[in-house]
């Protein structure tokens, strides 16, 4: 008998769902009531919402904002709201893992319902999603709410006057479904939310590098077919208690792209700041905390890697901010402020997107000689800045049987160390291009995903190349952030590459992929083996760690016995091993593979790295 999708998740979580007892109920229907008591919110955004007789009221603003609906509601109210403005138009740009599509509304008051015809026209372009974590679903109820004013209500029509909007409502939509009101503990409302990864349990904002998921890869190929000039990735936050209620950052004036960088933190947050504080908001930067438990120690100003939104927007010079609201304010104010927030990044959008442009057009001009290939915190360039936190104090917990932080609810401003995260942790030369044997076809297809050129060998070629060898690669150390295995891979760490400058011959089909474009650091953080973003630490050339040839030790004891007596120079440096390493002298399969490994018969391609480097042609 076959049984319907819902019947199958609710049998699952019925078997998996660990027994609560009848009188703890009530404990965690007061769950709730246990965060940090926050203020009573009241500001002027509260005119926004819709009035109950209104009959484009979304259906999240008819509970008061309390609610979200589901994905079906949301794609039924959407296709009623396109169907009654011309200047909406829905698609969709991909199939989850469990069927469902993924949604965009094209806003045009031209119509332009096309990457083709968006690409002819004279307005920006904003990117919007939603949902990416989709227990984080503010911008999908704020979303709905401004594409109704700009179009049926005409309350802000203004906004496609001067810009245009591409919005995914819902990003992670089969996570979105997986609905509960214990999903997100540390947040207040939505009463019911999602989840934060897929159904395979993956994370979309932890995949723009390596593009496993088909979310992922429908998001990217908007972004090489629409070119749209800025890229907004909206969240809620975990973590600590402070005032701001929407978060905003990019990558910083250092990073991949510093002119880029600097708009946003110059032009684009002061007169979004400017609007949000006008409704009642209190908007401030990214927190990310130093200690979770201790804000005085401060917070870091990022720079993400590519396998986060902002970040790969940064390596592949595209303006991306992430919006992370507070996640302890209520729903009702967070829907508000990201409203607002939307809005006034269509109007800064629209007046300043000529400097925007002359910023891209900076960044994307630029190839310098070194790529970076990952940052860290730079301590020494720490500064002291003004920060609206929260009081709070520390007591003995029962439980925990450690010290806990209580935040007090009263509002604390502070000055507290910023610590740039802009030190680059691993550089190498920019070489001419990379190139990759026709066995890695997949690798070769990721790149092409995500709008790097790649071009094929048309005959067996010689070049002289770099080889990395890998000799003391290894699996990675799990961590508490990042565990092994890892969002569904093996991460692995490349120890300290060796380099070798050979002549090589490469079968025609081998894949070149050049460097001398604007995506040629987007190509080196994904190619080169240091990168922590890179196809080697995601662990998709783990083949190369299968030893396949061995040898007994019936022949290897007589070869090694005629390698001593005929190599001097090989006799001594055999002894010297022999006297500093007792395990290795104690081990007779050790002393044979040595000698093995200095024979022509032992794999020479062993921990060599199949992407190598051509560095001049």
């Amino acid at each position: 008998m076959t049984r319907s999708r819902p019947c199958f998740q609710l049998l699952l979580a019925l078997l998996v769902t660990s027994p609560v007892l009848a009188d703890q109920d009530t404990v965690f229907d007061r769950a709730e009531g246990m965060l940090p008591h926050q203020p009573e919110w009241h500001g002027a955004s509260e005119s926004l919402i819709a009035g109950a007789d209104d009959p484009w009221i979304t259906p999240a603003e008819r509970t008061g904002l309390v609610s979200t609906p589901s994905y079906d509601e949301t794609v039924a109210w959407l296709q009623e709201l396109v169907a009654a403005a011309p200047e909406l138009e829905m698609i969709s740009i991909g199939k989850s893992l469990q069927g469902r599509d993924f949604w965009m509304v094209i806003a045009s008051a031209e119509q332009a319902f096309t990457a083709e015809a968006m690409r002819g026209s004279d307005k920006p372009l904003l990117l919007a999603q939603a949902g990416i974590h989709s227990g984080e679903i503010d911008g999908k109820d704020a979303g709905l709410m401004l594409l109704r004013d700009m179009t049926v209500t005409g309350k802000r029509e203004e906004l496609l006057a001067g810009a245009n909007l591409l919005f995914i409502p819902i990003f992670n939509v089969d996570g979105h479904e997986r609905v509960s009101p214990y999903n997100r503990i540390n947040q207040r409302g939505p009463a019911r939310m999602g989840w934060r990864t897929n159904a395979r349990n993956q994370n979309f904002n932890r995949d723009y590098a390596k593009l496993a998921t088909p979310g992922v890869r429908s998001i990217v190929t908007v972004i090489n077919e629409w070119q749209p000039d800025l890229y907004v990735d909206l969240h809620v936050t975990d973590g600590v208690d402070y005032q701001y209620d929407v978060t905003i950052g990019g990558n910083g004036g250092g990073g991949w792209s510093p002119a880029i960088g600097r708009w946003i933190t110059d032009d684009y947050f002061p007169a979004v700041a400017e609007r949000l504080e006008a409704a009642g908001h209190i908007p401030g930067p990214l927190v990310l905390a130093v200690n979770t438990e201790d804000l005085t120690d401060g917070f870091y100003r990022w720079t993400a890697g590519p396998r986060f939104s902002n970040g790969y927007g940064a390596a592949r010079h595209l303006p991306a901010v992430l919006v992370e609201n507070h996640s302890l304010k209520s729903y009702r104010q967070r829907v508000l402020g990201t409203y607002v927030l939307m809005a006034a990044t269509m109007e800064v959008l629209a007046s300043r997107a000529g400097e925007l442009a002359g910023a891209t057009a900076q960044d994307r001009a630029r190839r310098p000689k070194q790529l970076v290939l990952g940052y860290g915190p730079d301590s020494e360039a720490a500064e002291t800045v003004a920060f609206k936190g929260v009081a709070s104090e520390r007591y003995a917990g029962k439980a925990s049987g450690a010290e806990v932080v209580r935040w007090l609810g009263e509002p604390q401003d502070m000055h507290v160390p910023l610590v740039p995260v802009n030190k680059p942790v691993a550089m190498v030369q920019r070489p001419s291009a990379w190139l990759l044997p026709p066995e890695y076809a997949d690798i070769a297809e990721r790149l092409a995903l995500h709008g790097i050129p790649v071009e094929q060998l048309e005959a067996e070629t010689s070049l002289e190349v770099e080889v990395y060898f890998l000799p003391d690669a290894k699996i990675a150390s799990a961590q508490a952030w990042t565990p092994n295995p890892f969002e569904g891979r093996v991460r692995m760490e490349p120890g300290t590459p060796v380099t070798r400058h050979v002549q090589a011959r490469f079968p025609a089909g081998s894949y070149r992929v050049p460097a001398d474009h604007e995506l040629g650091e987007l190509a080196g953080l994904l190619l080169e083996p240091q990168s922590p973003d890179s196809f080697f630490q995601w662990g998709y050339f783990l083949e190369m760690f299968t030893r396949t040839e061995y040898a007994e030790p019936y022949i290897m004891e007589p070869l090694a016995e005629a390698m001593l007596e005929t190599d001097l120079q090989l006799r001594a440096e055999f002894d010297a091993r022999l006297e500093s390493d007792p395990a290795f002298a104690a081990s007779p399969a050790s002393r044979l593979m040595w000698f093995y490994q200095r024979t022509p018969f032992y794999d020479q391609q062993y921990l060599v790295y199949p992407v190598v480097r051509i560095l001049a042609e």
